[in-house]
């Protein structure tokens, strides 16, 4: 038996890197297990989201994005460029450093606060019990009073498109295409399938977005949906609703991929395909037999809400338990874990966490959309306002997209708050917060904000709850 911690953490990607360094400056003894291997054979932290996910797809949707304002609206505000070329090498080259800067400022975040590293795949047994099987093969046990799980997810396979390497990619491999594809195939139109359709989408390939649903991001609220929707099709993102894949065949190169839809049986030549239908936990192998944890019937670790499982002294947090696959939710968790085992209260309000899609604009929301609110019943009160009409967003050159704030109809409490803009993602934190302290719209609507910013777009939206938006004409006229 060697070493026995406070807290053995498996995973080292947001929600485990987290975990551990909170217990660790809580003063609890704390190791952190970590299976990822680098290209070089080097074991890494981060997991997916640093390694593969949100990092490196924000690097090519910002450098993708720059090279689209550069090339095409530059000159609408004056600054004149000449011709503009893209240089794809370089642009993977700034994606790998800013991979490289991230992932080496956890480990040495780790030996900052005296987390002990171990490198391996690790498994919970029973008695409180860390398995860690080096890349070696070799096993080594640890003991820990607590453990918590981090394990993340994997994208989900699908039988009519089997992944074949530099022709059917997931996301992952979708990140290291050397040249743009003349003719890019994406199966799902949600937020990831969305995020690489675009950055492929701005560098000259001819996108199809197969969609087997039948409505066009579900989740979100459906004005801010049908603006994105017909925001990426002028950008010439063909997205194809009601799309559901039956097989693919590669053939000399290229795939055909065989779909059916509304006018039967059909089929698309492409040059590459990205498979993007979602993510499943991953949870094979990290549980012994006789470990005790309990899944449920789609293999997330069961927990309850403040994510200890059917086991005392284990907890499981992030991608690999219930709710949103959002990094930031695993981060939150694992602060939260890691308070609650030093023997503090803790909590997270899961109403209050919010959503972004990189594309450009970008959409983010929090809270409840306005399909959800009337499905459970509640009345509600909604305002909206364009970025057409903001000052700033029209300075920026920017001025597509809106804003929308749903509030319940008798006590003004935000239920929601929707953006698509420029910079949503930074936006919408001002309607978590005012989520998370309860506010009203009407404490937003009362909120001085700096002219000129965009963000006078929500507190607009706030005004148009009660009919009072200054910079539009309100949609009636009230007392």
């Amino acid at each position: 038996m060697a070493d026995k911690f406070d807290v053995i953490v498996i995973g080292a990607g947001p929600g485990g890197y987290v975990a551990a360094i909170r217990a660790a400056q809580l003063g609890l003894k704390t190791a952190c297990v970590e299976k990822w291997v680098n290209k070089e054979g080097k074991t890494v932290h981060g997991g997916t989201c640093l390694n593969v996910g949100c990092i490196p797809s924000k690097a090519l949707l910002e450098t993708s994005h720059k090279f689209v304002e550069a090339r095409d609206h530059y000159a609408e505000i004056g600054i004149e460029v000449g011709d503009v070329s893209a240089n794809i090498a370089k642009m993977l080259e700034f994606k790998e450093s800013v991979v490289t800067k991230n992932v080496g400022g956890i480990s040495a975040l780790f030996k900052a606060n005296g987390v002990t590293a171990l490198e391996g795949t690790g498994k919970v047994l029973s008695n409180s019990k860390v398995e860690v099987t080096g890349k070696d093969g070799g096993k080594q046990t640890y003991e820990a009073d607590n453990i918590i799980i981090a394990s993340g997810s994997v994208p989900v396979e699908i039988p009519p498109t089997p992944l074949t390497e530099g022709l059917i990619v997931d996301s992952a491999g979708a990140l290291e295409f050397t040249e743009a594809p003349k003719r890019l195939g994406v199966i799902g139109a949600g937020v990831i399938g969305l995020e690489l359709g675009s950055v492929w989408s701005r560098m000259g390939s001819e996108v199809t977005m197969l969609e087997a649903m039948d409505s066009f991001l579900p989740m979100v609220d459906q004005a801010i949906a049908k603006e994105t929707q017909k925001l990426l099709g002028k950008q010439g993102l063909n997205i194809k609703l009601g799309a559901r894949v039956t097989g693919s065949e590669v053939k000399d190169d290229e795939v055909v991929v065989k779909y059916t839809d509304s006018e039967g049986e059909q089929q698309q030549t492409f040059d590459k395909v990205i498979v993007c239908v979602g993510r499943r936990p991953y949870t094979q192998g990290i549980l012994d037999d006789d470990a005790g944890v309990k899944l449920d019937e789609r293999g997330f670790i069961f927990v309850d809400d403040q994510c200890r499982t059917s086991v005392p002294g284990v907890y499981a947090i992030g991608d690999c338990v219930r709710g949103q696959m959002l990094a930031h939710k695993a981060s939150e968790e694992g602060v939260m874990v890691a308070d609650i085992i030093a023997g503090h209260k803790a909590e997270i309000n899961y109403e209050a966490i919010p959503c972004v899609i990189y594309t450009a604009p970008e959409v983010a929301w929090v809270g409840m959309n306005e399909q959800q609110a009337k499905a459970e019943g509640i009345e509600i009160k909604t305002g909206s306002f364009p970025f057409s009409a903001n000052g700033r967003a029209l300075a920026n050159n920017a001025p597509e997209g809106m804003a929308k704030v749903i509030a319940d109809a008798e006590t003004d409490r935000i239920l929601g708050v929707h953006i698509v803009s420029q910079h949503a993602g930074e936006l919408i934190a001002q309607g978590v917060i005012a989520m998370e302290f309860g506010s009203s719209a009407e404490d937003l609507a009362l909120t001085c904000y700096a002219h000129p910013t965009t963000a006078e777009a929500i507190h607009e939206a706030a005004l148009a709850v009660s009919g009072h938006a200054i910079h539009m004409a309100n949609r009636k006229k009230r007392k």
